[in-house]
């Protein structure tokens, strides 16, 4: 789908009890804005809308993040954030390491259920920390 579709989603988004939103927009905004970047949105409503970045570069990946808005309960939508683990250093262990979780590869996926400026930049820096590492690979 096109991004297109994506925005009209944001725009359609009127209730955020979480508070998630801003972040979402904030890190969309971050991946426009690096070179080199594919951007695709799936949108599956009820389950979730999915941005999927991948560096023009990469040869043997289709992505080098997801950015998914979980829509379970549109209410109460949360955001989850998945890297191959490869990609992306956590010093902290702050993300849940799951086996096989990106395309069958192992992964490093951050639940957001609330917003948190502390987050947001340790997304923000790992977003760009993946986008280098894909560019290799």
């Amino acid at each position: 789908m096109p991004e297109s579709d994506l925005k009209a989603f944001l725009a359609a988004w009127d209730t955020d009890h979480k508070g998630v939103k801003p972040l979402f927009e904030k890190m969309y905004a971050c991946l426009a804005g690096l070179e080199n970047v594919e951007l695709e949105y799936k949108g599956r409503p009820g389950i979730s809308h999915s941005l999927r970045a991948r560096h023009k570069a990469q040869k043997n990946r289709p992505l080098f993040v997801l950015v998914d808005i979980i829509d379970d309960a549109p209410e109460e939508r949360w955001l989850s954030v998945c890297f191959y683990a490869d990609l992306v250093s956590d010093p902290q262990n702050s993300g849940d390491l799951v086996p096989g979780g990106l395309m069958g590869e192992d992964a490093r996926c951050f639940d957001i259920d609330e917003p948190d400026e502390e987050v947001l930049d340790r997304m923000l820096a790992m977003l760009c920390e993946a986008h280098a590492r894909a560019a290799l690979q």
